[in-house]
């Protein structure tokens, strides 16, 4: 089963693990060269960042893939304050999950909720963001549920609009709720460093 497998895959993988600023974080090490970071809220346990980053084919590390977590402002430090405001203004796309969620944002949508359509699309394995003013359009994909080969419903798909921001919704499956509570008893088995000792791998 693909759910048993991803797991597998995780207890098999090298991790390193460190406390720091509330948050518990986690470095994955994969057979195959990948790596993996993750953060947790120290409290709560909920996934605040995940990231990827692979090598090259000539064997050089690539640029860390943001999966889960906010994105740094785009030439945040190299930018005027004119193009930095102008640049804010643009819808900004982020996933920010919860215990029972998969939850992704777009903030600066400023349209009201009906012009939004937010539908799944199965066969391409995503879901698709539009507006009826054709002002903007989105698709992304779940790669939890590529990783546990399972189908995207429609109906676990809800959203929300609030202050300029587009609020996705979708519900996890009770396989990931399974997958994730069984991965949070493996975490408790890694030993955690904290930041005095010294330094994580993903910093």
């Amino acid at each position: 089963m693909a759910v048993t497998g991803w797991v597998e895959s995780l207890r098999a993988a090298e991790k390193t693990a460190l406390l720091q600023d509330g948050r518990r974080k986690v470095h994955y090490l994969f057979p195959d060269g990948k790596e993996m970071a993750e953060e947790y809220d120290e409290k709560t346990s909920e996934l605040l960042v995940r990231k990827w980053r692979m090598k090259s084919a000539l064997g050089a590390l690539g640029q860390w893939q943001l999966e889960v977590g906010e994105p740094a402002p785009p030439g945040a430090g190299s930018l005027g304050p004119e193009l930095i405001k102008e640049s804010n203004a643009n819808p900004i796309f982020m996933r920010k999950d919860t215990k029972m969620s998969f939850q992704w944002r777009i903030r600066n949508l400023p349209y009201p909720k009906d012009v939004y359509s937010v539908c799944v699309a199965p066969k391409e394995r995503c879901i698709i963001v539009k507006t009826t003013n054709k002002k903007y359009y989105k698709k992304f994909s779940i790669p939890d549920l590529d990783r546990f080969q399972l189908p995207l419903d429609d109906s676990l798909l809800s959203f929300a609009h609030a202050n300029c921001t587009l609020i996705i919704s979708y519900q996890k499956p009770k396989e990931v709720m399974v997958a994730e509570s069984e991965l949070q008893k493996e975490l408790k088995k890694v030993k955690t460093a904290h930041s005095s000792d010294g330094d994580c791998k993903t910093q």
